[in-house]
């Protein structure tokens, strides 16, 4: 199927941004609304919040001309601008920031928002068991609350490795190790997983 191109100024396209933007705010909140539960629940403070969506797509500048630009499975990593990037729930995440160059500039400055998989869903079932994304986790230090195999660290990336592609165009400011995950479980009601 080729891809749907819609105009900006018709109604639908109107209607399509819209909306998208509406999901952009709703993330924001969502997110905000996390960080303030998590903080309440350990009683610490925020210091400090980045933002960023991935599989968007934003109205930009380029060279002088207008463009709308879609980041999927990406998110945008302008020079000073900061990005949070997650790994597996067994690995490191890190927070980055865009930096000028002529491949950032030359791919529109985006950067990854994840490792990326490389074993679908139903794959890492069956490939994975839960002893060895128990003894993954364990050896990492990392409590595990809740998931399924479909969300084993095994079934991902390495985080450093996808990073080293991308050394021309971010440049890592903090690295975070995760020490708990608190995902739903299998008898908890999701509607967004089979």
């Amino acid at each position: 199927m080729p891809p749907a191109v819609v105009d900006e100024d018709s109604e639908i396209g109107r209607r399509y941004i819209a909306a998208m933007q509406l999901a952009g705010r709703y993330s924001y909140a969502g997110r905000e609304w996390v960080i303030e539960r998590v903080r309440q629940i350990i009683g610490g403070g925020v210091t400090d919040m980045v933002h960023n969506h991935h599989n968007y797509a934003w109205r930009e500048t380029h060279d002088g001309r207008d463009l709308w630009v879609v980041r999927k499975g990406a998110t945008p990593a302008f020079p000073g601008q900061r990005g949070f990037v997650g790994g597996s729930m067994g690995d490191d995440a890190v927070i980055l920031e865009g930096v000028d160059g002529p491949q950032a500039r030359a791919s529109l400055y985006p950067t990854i928002h994840g490792a990326g998989r490389l074993f679908g869903r139903k794959e890492a079932k069956r490939r994975f068991t839960k002893a060895q994304m128990d003894a993954w986790l364990q050896q990492r230090g990392v409590l595990l609350l809740g998931v399924d195999l479909d969300e084993s660290p095994m079934a991902y990336r390495r985080l450093p490795d996808v990073l080293a592609h991308h050394a021309a165009s971010v440049k890592l400011l903090h690295t975070l190790r995760p020490f708990a995950v608190a995902m739903a479980g299998e008898g908890e009601f999701d509607p967004f997983r089979d």
